[in-house]
């Protein structure tokens, strides 16, 4: 039964490495910093975490009073992440695909961490997103900036990005 265990864990990470970035744990520290120099976020946000992992940026968007919804394809880190932010409401984590899935309306920023094969692709997402809801999205990347599109700012490893919605929808 154990085999089977080890089994399952082992593709699981294996399609999840085919289908987004790797786990990487984000220090608390960094992310204060994210949040504080580089787009200071408040009770009037609502943060999308591309990618959530074990919510660690979740819970610091909670400290700052914005909403945070996460999306996460690994359900070992959704258990985990769901577990460890349990006693707040104000988090949310989905099991799913972001490339699959609609942001909310209210969602006023997005952050990843993304990797060098995919942030081009994650930006359109964003600006595809952006021109659905109708307004404006902070795009925060850390790790990686997007090639061709200078940051509006950038404090160590974070980028920031302020992603528009495009003219007639295209």
């Amino acid at each position: 039964m154990w085999w089977w265990l080890v089994f399952v864990a082992i593709v699981s990470i294996g399609f999840v490495a085919f289908t987004g970035a790797p786990y990487v744990p984000s220090k608390r520290r960094d992310v204060r910093v994210a949040f504080t120099e580089l787009y200071p976020l408040s009770s009037a946000d609502v943060l999308v975490d591309i990618g959530s992992g074990d919510g660690v940026v979740l819970r610091e968007a909670r400290a700052y009073g914005a909403q945070a919804i996460g999306y996460e394809i690994h359900p070992v880190l959704v258990a985990i992440a769901r577990f460890l932010s349990r006693r707040d409401p104000g988090v949310r984590i989905h099991l799913a695909n972001f490339w699959q899935t609609a942001i909310p309306q209210e969602t006023t920023v997005v952050y990843t961490f993304g990797d060098a094969r995919d942030i081009a692709r994650m930006y359109n997402k964003v600006q595809a997103e952006a021109t659905r809801i109708g307004h404006t999205l902070q795009f925060i990347t850390y790790g990686f900036d997007v090639p061709g599109i200078a940051p509006a700012k950038a404090v160590g490893a974070h980028y920031l990005y302020t992603v528009a919605p495009l003219q007639g929808g295209q």
